[in-house]
């Protein structure tokens, strides 16, 4: 790992950990729209590795592996949320898909039905799939930046929380976990499947019975129940 002057073989490094740069990308693409190049993102993760090798400080306890990790990720997702392909229109009903939500919640004092909110929102109930299907599709890992929000410390962020960050994390965990255990049966497992699991579309599709793309509007629709009931 270091050089005969002491210091740390960086070529040495981003030789060992390119394999590593491809495997999250890979592990990525997955989740992601087939529009979505395997090269973009190992170009990204590349970025991030550099970035470690120029911040890693040995003195501060962590393995260079788990920094270094932590940096090619979150630069892969840097590079995804800068692409903003998804239609103003989308956004804006996706929007109002959230504060519906969430003013049913609050009036029915559930989860409501598929079809309870379609209603509410002024669409038949294939309109409304299709707004599902739109803004799942154009969103990237919706569900990775609730956690980056409300359930997780920022990938980059350098040094250990203070105990006040602690504490307002473990805060925000604990509202994502009870927003997922609110969720309605299906939806919920649909969630544990795809991120806990990493369970492809077609592998959840053939557990739940359904197809890819009713995997797809049931992971719209459970994204937007985690954003509303967040957003309280």
């Amino acid at each position: 790992m270091y050089t005969a002057q002491g210091k740390i073989d960086q070529d040495l490094l981003l030789e060992q950990h390119f394999p590593a740069v491809r495997r999250q990308a890979l592990a990525l693409q997955v989740k992601l729209p087939a529009s979505i190049e395997l090269d973009d993102l190992i170009q990204a993760g590349m970025v991030g590795l550099l970035d470690a090798l120029r911040r890693f400080d040995p003195q501060a306890g962590a393995s260079f592996a788990t920094f270094a990790s932590q940096r090619i990720r979150g630069a892969m997702i840097d590079e995804l949320r800068s692409r903003d392909w998804l239609p103003r229109s989308v956004r804006r009903n996706a929007r109002q898909l959230d504060q519906c939500i969430h003013a049913l919640e609050q009036r029915l004092g559930r989860a409501p039905q598929e079809r309870e909110i379609a209603s509410a929102m002024g669409m038949s109930l294939a309109d409304y799939r299709q707004l599902l299907n739109d803004t799942n599709n154009g969103q990237l890992l919706p569900f990775e930046d609730i956690v980056a929000e409300w359930g997780e410390p920022e990938a980059g962020s350098d040094g250990p929380p203070s105990p006040f960050n602690a504490l307002q994390d473990d805060e925000q965990r604990q509202r994502l976990k009870r927003a997922i255990d609110a969720l309605p049966e299906r939806e919920k497992l649909l969630i544990a499947l795809y991120y806990q699991e990493e369970l492809n579309l077609k592998e959840i599709g053939a557990v739940l019975g359904v197809t890819e793309s009713r995997v797809c509007q049931l992971h719209g629709q459970a994204v937007s129940r985690l954003r509303a009931r967040l957003s309280e």
